[in-house]
């Protein structure tokens, strides 16, 4: 994606405070705006982020919503789970869990699920959606979405695994309750995403009906209308908007949509940019402009109500390497991707705040964004500085909240911790 406005550069060498965990009863409610954040199924791998690790850092006591990524949708358009391991089969000692009690042998559900039903006892007010798709479980949703029959087929599959709880290999329910809605992040209808996901020009019309069969499912099942949760997450793109989604027949079935804020620029284009920018910087030699601002703007003007726009943060940067010293090194050419620890051009901020001593921060407070430099290596950079600029805008501008990928890239809390003191 690629954008452009007016900046004012400002660069500071900068110290970030370390934030420690605040207990939940420690915060009001002091704001009617949603806080939602993805917890991953693999976060609990290399970087070793449990579920507990959201009461450690304060991330629980600060969010209204989790949605759990990802389940996958398979070739006949039935719910499967991405990692049975990781969702309900894992063990957990008692130093891993959220309620400090391990385990035990024998026991019919384990894994992050188990833990998400504890965590959902200390914290009673937060919900927890499960998110179907992502990146690399969109494949089949064209398919899934295809006909009226293929579209109940597929709903009733992923209310039946995730809803009522009937998981492969486990007693009929074992999983009920856990879930209070679903988050579909079909990525992406109408328009390429993953290579070898199926996509059809009639995905546009499909897209809505399919979520308007979530929502009749989901009323079905619960009983009262709207009991149960609906999102979406929903692509920066104007063109791709306009390509797989009719906004307006969609926001009259979610409870809200999430946009993607981030990946405006990446290491994927040889030009160091912003990922995140509120607006538009002035001198982006890119065409067209991407920025939060452009996306909100298009949301709201196909008909997105302002209450149930959802704006999505990063927790993470993106960078590159072989960077031209120049203009501090925004908009320069590179010879490829930063090296880092998880996957070269992407670390998560917790990983690269732990280096930055080693760069300048550099600020863009027109635009609202930031970035890091040494004269070589570019990182962008959304710490908490950027994370309170991001909430005022979004207060400003009356929005329904603010959307987190992902939670495990703030290992200690202060990410979150700015931007829920921000939201009013």
């Amino acid at each position: 994606m690629k954008r452009r406005s007016v900046g004012l550069l400002v660069a500071a060498a900068m110290v970030v405070p370390t934030i420690v965990a605040v207990p939940a009863e420690a915060h009001g409610d002091h704001s009617d705006k949603r806080v939602v954040g993805y917890y991953t199924n693999w976060s609990g791998y290399a970087r070793n982020y449990l579920v507990s690790d959201l009461v450690k850092t304060g991330a629980a006591a600060r969010l209204t919503q989790i949605n759990y990524a990802f389940g996958f949708v398979d070739a006949q358009g039935n719910c499967i789970p991405s990692d049975a391991w990781a969702d309900y089969q894992r063990p957990f000692t008692a130093e891993q869990s959220v309620n400090g009690q391990a385990d035990q042998p024998g026991q019919v559900l384990n894994g992050n699920l188990n833990q998400f039903k504890e965590l959902k006892k200390m914290y009673p007010k937060l919900r927890i959606s499960i998110s179907l798709g992502g990146w690399t479980g969109s494949a089949h949703f064209s398919d899934a979405a295809l006909t009226p029959a293929s579209r109940a087929a597929h709903v009733k599959s992923c209310l039946d695994m995730w809803l009522k709880g009937n998981l492969p290999g486990l007693p009929a329910g074992a999983a009920k309750g856990i879930f209070d809605g679903v988050d579909l992040d079909w990525e992406w209808p109408a328009s390429e995403g993953n290579p070898g996901n199926v996509i059809r020009p009639e995905d546009k019309q499909n897209f809505t009906a399919l979520v308007h069969e979530y929502r009749k499912q989901l009323d079905k099942l619960s009983g009262r209308p709207g009991k149960y949760n609906l999102t979406a997450f929903l692509p920066a793109n104007p063109t791709m908007i306009d390509k797989g989604f009719e906004v307006r027949k969609l926001f009259k079935d979610l409870t809200f949509g999430t946009t993607q804020g981030y990946d405006y620029h990446g290491p994927w284009e040889t030009l160091t940019n912003q990922q995140s920018a509120i607006d538009g910087p002035k001198g982006d030699p890119t065409t067209p402009e991407f920025s939060s601002q452009v996306t909100i703007d298009a949301y709201l003007s196909r008909g997105a109500p302002r209450d149930q726009l959802v704006m999505g943060v990063p927790f993470y940067s993106h960078g590159w390497t072989g960077v031209t010293n120049a203009n501090h090194g925004l908009f320069q050419p590179s010879t490829g991707p930063a090296p880092a620890t998880y996957e070269a051009g992407t670390e998560d901020y917790g990983l690269l705040k732990a280096h930055l001593s080693d760069y300048t921060v550099y600020r863009d407070n027109r635009a609202g964004f930031a970035w890091l430099f040494d004269g070589t290596t570019f990182w962008t950079w959304d710490d908490p500085v950027e994370m309170a600029r991001k909430a005022k805008y979004i207060s400003h501008r009356d929005l329904g909240g603010a959307m987190i990928w992902s939670l495990d890239g703030d290992s200690n809390g202060e990410l979150i911790s700015a931007l829920h003191r921000n939201l009013r």
